[in-house]
């Protein structure tokens, strides 16, 4: 059952949105899984494959903004008890070296309001290296 076909078919809001980081299809096409989203922080892992890279064999840089996003999304929607659904309004990524390899996503919220919550998240390879950071802003809605 989807989010949509829960909210429509039942007379009640659905108010724990724990599980829509599953229902991204996009997260499952990039292999993307969550291994943590509890008390405004989360993990995500990748095992990088051909398909994801671009012309010179490193993760495509879209990937790597996909996971810093969703870490961070993660992590805004646990500081929320997951009772809330979160957009994204604004992020600012750094990429630091080439991704490749298995890569962990690291989020946290850093500050929220009844609105808004701010976030950051970086990504580290296999030997612990940062490859990428991002810092963003997400719209907490009614799911």
């Amino acid at each position: 059952m989807t989010l949509a076909s829960a909210v429509r078919d039942t007379p009640h809001t659905v108010t724990d949105t724990s599980g829509l980081f599953q229902q991204v299809a996009f997260n499952h096409l990039l292999g993307l899984k969550r291994e943590l989203a509890a008390d405004g922080v989360s993990r995500l892992v990748l095992d990088a494959r051909a398909e994801l890279t671009n012309n010179f064999g490193n993760v495509h840089g879209g990937v790597l903004m996909t996971m810093l996003d969703g870490a961070m999304t993660s992590a805004a929607l646990s500081h929320a008890s997951f009772t809330r659904a979160a957009m994204t309004i604004e992020m600012s990524t750094q990429f630091h070296r080439p991704a490749r390899g298995t890569l962990t996503a690291h989020g946290r919220a850093t500050r929220a309001g009844q609105s808004i919550c701010f976030c950051e998240a970086h990504i580290e390879d296999a030997q612990g290296e940062v490859v990428a950071k991002a810092v963003g802003s997400f719209k907490f809605m009614r799911p």
